[in-house]
Order: structure tokens, then C-alpha cells, then sequence
């Protein structure tokens, strides 16, 4: 009687500790994201945010990528904080990305966040171990991407956040997204 006792005390303490997992205390909704290109023939962008459900907003887009990359082109990120979501209340948060080479870029903050976050509703690349050159042309589509926040802080300051990302190369386009999305606490 006593085994039984204890066997079923010590799944439920599996169960418990099993469930007891570490995720993002937080939920967000996008309000905007706009993108920007210097050369429309390279590199083109339709991007939407799209109504999914009651309260549930995700991403579609389409991007043409008609262009080589190299070793020269570049690419970084800034994020942005405001309390109040005013402009001029936007601080600078150490999220961000550093100025770094495309493909330094692919084998880390890629590899780690938006092939988690976005592999599932798009097709972009996805790689293993090291990504191998050359990043290829072709139409990318995605289709109501929510994103889950793999590979992401799990507690962040509610309030009003801004990424804005830049990619340049010598004799590349100058292209760039913006995204704004408002940031809660989750309770449960």
C-alpha cells in the first residue's frame, strides 16, 4: 500500500517539476511594420499585418530577394522602448543587434530567433550548423506568422516597442523594416 502511495506521489512530482518550465511572461500585439528599399528591381517588399483572430494579429509578406549578398553586406537591429509610446520617448535597449556581416548574422540571431519564430508559416532558409553561401534568390512568403518568442528575452518591461533593422553592401540595395508592437505582461 505504502509503494503505491509513494509511486503515485512521485509521478505527481514529475508532473509538476515536468510542468514547472520556463517560458515569456509576456504577450504582444503588433501595430505596424513597414519596410524600405533602395532599389525595388533587387529587393522588394509587400508586408501586411493580417487579422487572425479575435485579438490575434499576425504577418504576411511577400519579398522578392534579387540580389547576391558577400561578405561585405551588412546588417543591424535597434530596439526601442517607450513607456508612454510617444516618439520622443523611444530609448535604446542592449536587445539590439551590432553592425555585422549577413552571414555572421545568419549563423546567430537568425539561427537562433527567426528560424524559430518564422520557419513554421514561411520558407525561408533553414540551416543545421553553419549556413553555407550563397543566400539564395527567390520569392519569400509568409503567411500569418505569429510569433511564439523562441530564442527571446522571458521577462521584458511592458510597453512600446520599435526594431528597426538596416542591410547594406557596397554596389547592394540599401533595405530596412520597421516593426512597432505593443508589449503586456502575461499573467498566467
Amino acid at each position: 500500500m505504502y509503494s503505491r502511495y509513494s509511486f503515485v506521489l512521485i509521478l505527481l512530482g514529475v508532473i509538476l517539476i515536468n510542468g514547472i518550465r520556463a517560458a515569456r511572461k509576456w504577450d504582444y500585439e503588433p501595430i505596424s511594420i513597414t519596410a524600405f528599399t533602395s532599389d525595388e528591381s533587387l529587393i522588394s517588399f509587400n508586408i501586411s499585418l493580417v487579422r487572425i483572430g479575435r485579438g490575434e494579429y499576425g504577418a504576411s509578406a511577400i519579398v522578392e530577394w534579387n540580389y547576391d549578398t558577400t561578405e561585405e553586406t551588412m546588417v543591424e537591429g535597434v530596439v526601442y522602448r517607450s513607456s508612454s509610446g510617444a516618439e520622443s520617448d523611444y530609448r535604446v535597449l542592449p536587445y539590439s543587434i551590432p553592425k555585422q556581416s549577413f552571414y555572421e548574422y545568419l549563423n546567430t540571431y537568425y539561427k537562433d530567433v527567426v528560424m524559430k519564430n518564422l520557419a513554421h508559416c514561411s520558407n525561408i532558409p533553414i540551416f543545421e550548423d553553419k549556413f553555407q553561401p550563397p543566400w539564395p534568390k527567390k520569392t519569400y512568403i509568409g503567411d500569418k506568422c505569429v510569433a511564439d518568442g523562441d530564442g527571446l528575452p522571458e521577462i521584458v518591461p511592458p510597453g512600446m516597442y520599435k526594431i528597426v533593422c538596416n542591410c547594406t553592401g557596397p554596389d547592394q540595395p540599401t533595405w530596412g523594416l520597421t516593426i512597432i508592437f505593443k508589449l503586456t505582461n502575461r499573467i498566467f
